[in-house]
């Protein structure tokens, strides 16, 4: 079994302009966004490693939050590609990404309605 490390990012809460239907067209929706990334690691981290020997979780949420203004993402897939292509383009330490997107305005009840897609680097 090899080593691994893993960065996370959880249940960030961002508008995005997405969907197919009519009423999801007009206005930015709320979806939940998740991600890890499996990364390439050092061999030892030490007290005193500088953040250059891993990657700064920063990123992940950047990539997440900082969207492109206007675009209309038809897909929710759309969406976890553009994050994948954006973590992957970053830094080529970076194997695979998971990415969890949850649209909350369709939830009833504590319903969980989305997508988990897995990039991995080609």
């Amino acid at each position: 079994m090899s080593d691994s490390l893993t960065l996370e990012v959880h249940d960030l809460v961002v508008n995005v302009l997405t969907g197919i239907y009519s009423q999801e067209t007009h206005l930015p929706q709320p979806l939940r966004i998740s991600i890890s990334a499996d990364l390439s690691m050092a061999d030892h981290y030490a007290p005193g490693t500088p953040l250059s020997a891993s990657k700064n979780y920063m990123d992940l949420k950047d990539a997440a939050t900082n969207l492109p203004e206007g675009v209309h993402f038809t897909l929710i897939e759309a969406v976890g590609d553009y994050i994948a292509d954006r973590l992957f383009a970053g830094d080529e330490r970076v194997r695979r990404v998971t990415i969890k997107i949850v649209k909350l305005a369709i939830a009833e009840d504590s319903e969980k309605i989305g997508v988990t897609m897995v990039r991995t680097r080609k």
